[in-house]
């Protein structure tokens, strides 16, 4: 498929990267200006380089490579199960692990450890990503709900659209919150700097998360934070831009750190409607020992 744009007196003189990025928003920079060099995009029917910069007038073609299909292989890696039935699972997935492969990563993820464990996982999600209804990112652990069937799916996802799926998040933070409990609500996108990171931005979706202080330790707050609704990265998003920004995070903590710990963030509660039992589902764990050990480190 072949996309066109003509440029506007407006975005005369931006680079040719620049303009693609805008308007492919679920796209990096990086990513693009790979297009480019692999010469995917013309300007006036000519190849050009990533830092042309544009004319009025000027006429891009771009068109996407082809996707490469993901390989699916079920792999024998353990799961923590702590709920299962016929009709969904509640797992609590380790921190460091991806939710579903990717094309840089297509192996030791949720999904694969789901395919080798059952043969029932819905399919509303895709071929890539049997069974998932939510997800949570790599270095953060906890709950989360897989859907066994269709039917199950759609209801779940409902529940997420309405808002009335409960899920808390225990963190610890950089810095003494000023106030015991409140609710950051902020609009999130994708940072127009850099791609690969989401920020509160004036055209973002809104995002609400309310959160309270469990305890100020030392220059640090221990928190727990519940979502309203569910953006990308929204927590670390959001208690960075108060700034007090998770401890271990790499993509929105304090620049040039690193932490034996990792990511001091964890889903620590779930609760649903069950889809098929008509009856609310109540799932809590027990802290995750990187947890504890930097907790009882601080005290």
């Amino acid at each position: 498929m072949t996309f066109q744009h003509i440029v506007t007196s407006k975005e005369a003189q931006e680079r040719i990267d620049k303009i693609l990025t805008t308007l492919n928003e679920h796209i990096s920079r990086s990513q693009i200006q790979t297009w480019i060099k692999n010469q995917y995009v013309t300007v006036n029917n000519t190849y050009v380089k990533a830092n042309y910069k544009c004319q009025q007038g000027d006429i891009i073609k771009w068109s996407l490579p082809a996707k490469e299909k993901i390989s699916l292989t079920p792999e024998n890696i353990p799961l923590k199960i702590v709920y299962e039935d016929d009709d969904l699972l509640v797992i609590n997935k380790p921190k460091g692990m991806l939710v579903h492969p990717t094309m840089n990563q297509q192996q030791h993820t949720v999904v694969n450890a789901l395919l080798y464990h059952t043969d029932k996982l819905s399919r509303i999600g895709g071929e890539e990503r049997p069974g998932i209804v939510h997800r949570l990112d790599k270095d953060t652990s906890g709950l989360l709900v897989v859907a066994k069937n269709d039917h199950v799916h759609i209801h779940l996802v409902n529940q997420f659209k309405k808002q009335t799926i409960k899920r808390t998040y225990e963190a610890i933070v950089h810095g003494n919150v000023l106030h015991d409990q409140g609710t950051i609500d902020a609009p999130i996108g994708r940072d127009p700097f850099q791609r690969i990171r989401m920020g509160v931005v004036e055209n973002g979706k809104r995002a609400i998360t309310h959160f309270s202080v469990i305890k100020r330790l030392h220059t640090y707050s221990h928190m727990k934070c519940q979502l309203e609704t569910g953006r990308t990265h929204q927590i670390r998003v959001h208690l960075s831009y108060i700034g007090h920004p998770i401890v271990g995070d790499e993509t929105y903590g304090p620049k040039h750190t690193s932490f034996q710990h990792g990511q001091l963030l964890f889903a620590c509660a779930l609760g649903f409607m069950h889809p098929t039992l008509d009856q609310w589902m109540d799932f809590h764990i027990e802290r995750p020992t990187y947890f504890q050990r930097f907790l009882k480190e601080l005290q």
